[in-house]
């Protein structure tokens, strides 16, 4: 506890400043948790208990595609080319042949994108159960005593926010799978047998079209599990979940906006990490709590972490600031504060 305290530099008068009403004393068990989980990350691996193994190896499963994901996404170039050729010169066959050999594969990597998204959610319902049941008395003791799915739930808000901010500047994921729909559509009109027409099936491309119509795929997915987690979890006090959430975005805010705290990371990827564990948990958090992140009765320093992200290269937050902007569920509300909405306009 000294540690931190004198690590941070913060008096007792300063307290408040950085846990927006929280006690000190009580967070900062778990800051010293999150601090070395984030400081260790890519060096250290949090191993699980007996407790944590059998929902750990879980999701340890989804985990170690997650990379290759990203690598497959940021490869993504698209058949960009090969259809405007095509559309353009409807009468050649040759070129609408080239274009549709050049779309079916790309369409096989969509597909695969999206069915990782089901995983990835099935993934965060086993961590929400564990780390918000009533084996604890709080959340405290929760995060304390499940580190590795503590670290879990922080990789998969990483590589979901990393998805979304690839997918945003890539706009030829939607056309090229918008070329192949209405080209698949023409075929089956004109009784022309299709390569790679079993690749989707109509019903799967509806749901796969309407994954990627989302500005945020990946983080509406993680959105809607959230929120269906709880409602079919009466039983456990919403509390459980929404305090697990608020605790993580204070502790990534008071570790990104404290010089002493800030100095120590070892790289920009722990700071990116960082961030975008703190955007992913107010997302969450603004889709389960019945008023939202942005209410004044919000256990999350709104004002603070919005703050924090503004004061970052902002090539490097655009996209977690979109993500603030057009994919949260209160944003918009009467309630929500003037000031907080001007520092997202």
């Amino acid at each position: 506890l000294n540690f931190i305290k004198f690590s941070l530099n913060i008096q007792p008068s300063q307290h408040s400043q950085y846990t927006n009403g929280l006690d000190f004393n009580q967070i900062c068990p778990v800051v010293t948790l999150w601090l070395l989980l984030l400081w260790l990350l890519s060096s250290v691996d949090a191993q699980p208990t007996d407790a944590e193994r059998e929902v750990w190896d879980q999701v340890d499963v989804v985990l170690k595609d997650a990379k290759g994901i990203l690598d497959e996404l940021q490869a993504y170039k698209g058949a960009g080319q090969e259809i405007r050729e095509a559309i353009q010169n409807p009468s050649d066959e040759a070129l609408q042949e080239q274009a549709w050999a050049a779309v079916v594969p790309l369409v096989g990597k969509l597909k695969k994108f999206y069915q990782f998204s089901q995983r990835l959610e099935a993934a965060l319902h086993s961590l929400l159960g564990a780390l918000t049941s009533e084996t604890y008395d709080d959340t405290t003791q929760h995060l304390e005593r499940e580190q590795a799915l503590a670290k879990q739930f922080a990789e998969i808000l990483h590589f979901t926010l990393r998805f979304d901010e690839l997918k945003m500047t890539n706009p030829a994921i939607q056309n090229d799978f918008s070329y192949y729909r209405r080209t698949l559509s023409r075929m089956r009109i004109n009784n022309v047998p299709a390569e790679g027409e079993n690749e989707v099936n109509n019903e799967l491309a509806n749901r796969i079209s309407l994954f990627y119509a989302d500005a945020t795929p990946m983080l509406k997915t993680l959105s809607d599990g959230t929120t269906k987690f709880v409602s079919e979890n009466k039983n456990l006090p919403i509390e459980n979940t929404t305090d697990c959430l608020s605790t993580m975005a204070t502790v990534c805010k008071v570790m990104l906006e404290t010089p002493e705290y800030r100095s120590r990371f070892t790289s920009e990827e722990t700071v990116s990490f960082c961030l975008r564990v703190m955007v992913g948990v107010i997302i969450l958090y603004d889709y389960v709590h019945p008023v939202g992140a942005f209410a004044k009765s919000s256990k999350i320093d709104m004002k603070g972490c919005i703050k924090v992200l503004k004061d970052q290269p902002p090539n490097s937050v655009e996209g977690l600031l979109n993500a603030l902007r057009y994919t949260t569920k209160h944003l918009n509300d009467e309630s929500t504060n003037k000031t907080i909405k001007s520092m997202l306009q």
